[in-house]
């Protein structure tokens, strides 16, 4: 690589205007110049360029002779061939950072994201030499994920690749709207809902050929109810106990009627007994579940996932999917390529272009919401009541979904979108919001908003609004967010009812981080009220309580819901966004024409 660069730098030096192909007369000091490094260095790089034929050197003969070097291959084409290269090797970092220094005055810039986007997508690519034709999917994103351990889940992106690489007892069928049999096969509680007990599935194996059993079963949830992230899925758990290799029961200290749901959760995802004999830290770097992909490899750079050809439920039709993680600073958008980042949970044109004729529209409103809370384990000025009404009242949602537009299509009254669509938002007051600062008693003090990049428009324009009513706000790296004033996410309710208790009880979400112990402890109360209630109507009741207090009381400010849109090709089949925004790989399969 170090031997590319060289022969860009001495191009740019000396080749720059001429071309390839043309002798140029140089001095060995020349060189060293340019390489910045001694002649006697310059001598070594300048006999490794003429061994790998990228130059010619024709030493000049006595004094006032100088010598020549002539280079073989053209700038542009260099570039971008080198390019090209690292990326296929997964270096995407220092092929941006190629084309950024050495780039100008060419088209290998624009040439390699044409590469890229064509990089990008489905591929299906014949068998030959008696290997098996394969399908597979290779995608771009700008953030890794920041676990694979199912314990430790919080973020969408996360659960979506544990979904793909772990199973559960249980499943949320979003389409039917009810649970269906994963790893188990049938299970039963008992009256009071203490007891539950589950059926697994014969023939279930791991990723390494083990095959599953409730020994695996009890591993995994003994381990998740250590000090992880999602132990509250487990929280009222008295015993667990193994009545068989393929029978489990659970016996709880309080009534949960819906912890069938729970089991669908990815938090409760199984894992191999004693993580297959290997340490937590070697075991991640390579994970091991039942579920429709395997990891092959993982790396700070990509993901390699392949179809788990023992999978319970059928085959995955996609025998790979590569993922491929971009690096931050070389965001497509930033330099001008949009089209590039295009993930399935938000195609980047859906802002910005419309589909052809040829391609399928897919829409869906997502279960979910993105909203500002408050920091109430900290001082300052959002500890008054009446201040966070009047900052609720300032941030108006429905002017703000007028002015930023985009995805954002529908005021936020709560965590769900259809009821948000019941209700309207009352005007902008400014009588009632210059009371309410009043009651406050604001003194000036700014506010720290913490924000990833997601929602730096969104904060943006909050604080402009705020500044308007003299209330200083100043946005902040999202990596001080457990330390500041308040901070704006989104929370997704991929499993409904489960994925609003676990936004109260995942351990490093905002609420749990944001909301003072008193308040928190009262939700608890209430969410325990819900686990016992044998009706539906009446856990929804108890749960829109909390919901309903939070917002009165201005602890939580909802913004609004989006819309994701997806562009699809009309040879992809089986393609339907989950609930976390993404497309299950599992599902889909490529239709062509022979």
């Amino acid at each position: 690589m170090l031997l590319n660069e060289h022969y860009l730098k001495l191009y740019d030096r000396f080749a720059e205007g001429k071309g390839s192909g043309i002798p140029i007369e140089v001095t060995l000091e020349d060189l060293a110049a340019a390489l910045f490094c001694t002649v006697r260095n310059a001598k070594l790089i300048l006999r490794r360029l003429v061994e790998e034929q990228l130059v010619e050197w024709l030493p000049g003969r006595g004094r006032g002779n100088y010598s020549q070097i002539t280079f073989h291959a053209g700038k542009e084409d260099f570039l971008f061939n080198l390019s090209v290269s690292l990326a296929q090797n997964g270096e995407y970092k220092q092929a941006f950072e190629l084309l950024s220094e050495y780039g100008n005055g060419t088209h290998a810039k624009e040439q390699f994201m044409t590469w890229l986007n064509g990089h990008f997508g489905y591929k299906k690519e014949e068998g030959t030499e008696g290997l098996p034709a394969s399908d597979s999917l290779i995608f771009p994103v700008l953030h890794p994920p920041r676990t694979l351990d199912p314990a430790e889940a919080n973020y969408a992106f996360d659960s979506h690749l544990q979904h793909q690489i772990f199973d559960r007892l249980l499943s949320f069928d979003e389409q039917l709207g009810r649970i269906v049999p994963g790893i188990a096969h049938h299970w039963k509680s008992d009256n009071n809902a203490t007891q539950w007990t589950f059926y697994l599935r014969k023939g279930i194996r791991f990723h390494h050929g083990q095959e599953l059993t409730s020994k695996d079963i009890v591993f995994t949830f003994e381990r998740l109810r250590m000090d992880t992230q999602n132990q509250w899925i487990l929280r009222e758990v008295a015993e667990m106990i193994s009545l068989g290799p393929r029978v489990v029961r659970i016996l709880l200290r309080k009534p949960n009627r819906i912890f069938d749901r729970f089991m669908c959760s990815v938090g409760a995802s199984i894992l191999p007994f004693g993580l297959a004999g290997q340490e937590e830290t070697q075991f991640w770097t390579q994970p091991i579940g039942t579920g429709p992909f395997k990891v092959v490899s993982y790396s700070n750079h990509r993901m390699k996932l392949a179809a788990h050809i023992d999978y319970h439920h059928g085959r995955p039709y996609l025998d790979e999917v590569d993922i491929v993680i971009m690096p931050e600073d070389c965001d497509p958008e930033s330099i001008g390529y949009p089209a590039v980042l295009h993930t399935w949970g938000k195609f980047i044109q859906e802002e910005r272009d419309m589909p052809t004729n040829d391609w399928e529209t897919t829409e869906k409103l997502r279960q979910a919401c993105t909203m500002l809370t408050w920091n109430l384990n900290r001082g300052g000025p959002q500890q008054s009541e009446a201040f966070r009404r009047a900052v609720r009242m300032i941030v108006h949602p429905g002017e703000m979904i007028a002015e930023l537009g985009g995805a954002r299509i529908l005021p936020a009254f709560g965590f769900r979108p259809d009821e948000s669509r019941t209700l309207v938002i009352d005007p902008l007051r400014p009588e009632r919001v210059r009371s309410a600062l009043k009651e406050a008693g604001y003194d000036g003090t700014a506010l720290q908003i913490s924000v990833i990049d997601k929602y730096k428009e969104d904060a943006e324009w909050i604080r402009k609004r705020l500044e308007d009513w003299g209330i200083q706000a100043e946005i902040c790296n999202y990596k001080i967010w457990e330390d500041a004033d308040c901070t704006i996410s989104s929370i997704i309710l991929a499993e409904d009812e489960v994925c609003e208790i676990e936004t109260y009880e995942n351990r490093s979400s905002v609420l749990r981080k944001y909301l003072d112990k008193e308040r928190m402890g009262w939700i608890t109360e209430r969410i325990d009220d819900a686990l016992g209630a044998e009706q539906v109507e009446t856990r929804r009741i108890v749960l829109r309580e909390i919901e309903q207090h939070l917002r009165d009381e201005a602890s939580v400010i909802f913004l609004h819901h989006r819309q994701l849109n997806t562009f699809l090709h009309p040879f992809v089949r089986g393609i339907s966004l989950n609930a976390l925004g993404w497309i299950d790989f599992k599902d889909v399969w490529l239709e062509t024409y022979d």
